[in-house]
């Protein structure tokens, strides 16, 4: 039986490589790409590599069919949490304040390590307070007081800044509003005076600093607070059982987002292409704003490491959203360098 099927095998491949040679095509693969899922929180620019990889196709170069879907906020990698996704791209203060509650995940690639979201305030107001935008961080967040400031989702890394930011200006952050919604309705309420500000990444802080209707508060792109750097901002991040039981995947997930990574830093206009199909009604000046200032957070290799998980945890705590006892004692279990690679 054994030898009548490798005949027939034989034969098979035979048969077959005849075909292909008489069709002039190429063989089917035996091998089918592994399946995966990622779920990202927002609709920015920060997640340039995720655009990158899936234009470029740096999925299927490593034998990948990712499916890409949006989850809001914190919700992304609760997803993760939850199982119904494998994976996210999830700051490392969401990471950290899992873990502290038990829930405990793995941060394979780091590809921003500044905190990179903006505070940008209505010009109209500023100019009335006599806003001077070469102040101090602490100078300038004093104007923050009383204020309803947009963000993308409550007990998000976005709404984290705007409590640790206002914290600098020794305000309560309390005594600052915030109005959790998304890019379009945030640029739509700031355009009517419906909110004084927003915070949040390129392009949509870029947008209203280019068309001049807003200043900026505080400059995530250089990191401000600058105490929390090197953070870790946009961190790939599964279940750590996940890693052991399909190991290629994170192996091909972590190449991936090297090689988008090296892409962003090696081939600039073709990168700026890549945005420009995703956000067709931004200007080229915002773009090539945001461009610069993610290139300016993205470290080469994207590594992760215990520095940028402390950095996030301090600013959970500073924000208020974990208390000092809560923290962790080490974050050895939380990531690993063996991926991104």
């Amino acid at each position: 039986m054994i030898d009548r099927f490798r005949g027939n095998f034989a034969r098979y491949c035979v048969a077959a490589a005849l075909a292909g040679a008489v069709a002039g095509t190429a063989l089917p693969a035996w091998a089918a790409s592994e399946q995966t899922s990622l779920a990202i929180p927002a609709y920015v620019v920060l997640f340039l590599p995720e655009y990158v990889a899936e234009d470029q196709h740096l999925w299927e170069s490593q034998d990948l069919d990712v499916k890409v879907t949006f989850i809001a906020g914190v919700g992304a990698m609760n997803a993760v949490i939850s199982g119904s996704t494998d994976f996210s791209l999830s700051s490392g203060g969401s990471l950290t304040r899992a873990a502290s509650h038990g829930q405990m995940l793995l941060a394979i690639a780091n590809m921003n390590n500044r905190n990179g979201q903006n505070i940008v305030f209505r010009k109209d107001e500023a100019d009335a307070a006599h806003f001077d935008p070469k102040a101090s961080l602490a100078e300038r967040a004093k104007i923050l007081k009383g204020k309803t400031i947009g963000i993308d989702a409550v007990q998000s890394v976005v709404h984290s800044i705007v409590r640790v930011v206002a914290k600098e200006a020794g305000l309560d952050p309390d005594s600052v509003t915030v109005a959790p919604m998304q890019p379009a309705d945030t640029l739509s309420a700031f355009a009517r005076h419906a909110i004084d500000g927003f915070a949040g990444g390129p392009p949509w802080t870029q947008q209203v600093l280019t068309e001049g209707t807003a200043v900026l508060v505080a400059d995530g792109g250089k990191g401000e607070p600058t105490q929390y750097n090197p953070i870790g901002s946009v961190m790939l991040v599964t279940q750590p059982q996940f890693c052991v039981q399909h190991r290629s995947i994170c192996v091909k997930m972590g190449h991936a987002m090297v090689l988008a990574d090296n892409f962003m830093h090696d081939h600039p206009q073709e990168t700026l292409a890549i945005l420009k199909k995703r956000y067709q009604t931004v200007d080229d000046k915002v773009l090539k704003a945001s461009y610069d200032a993610v290139m300016e957070m993205t470290p080469n290799p994207p590594v992760p490491d215990a520095v940028q998980l402390a950095n996030a945890e301090n600013m959970n705590v500073a924000a208020g959203f974990m208390k000092p006892e809560e923290k962790l004692k080490s974050y050895d279990a939380l990531f690993t360098t063996e991926f991104a690679k």
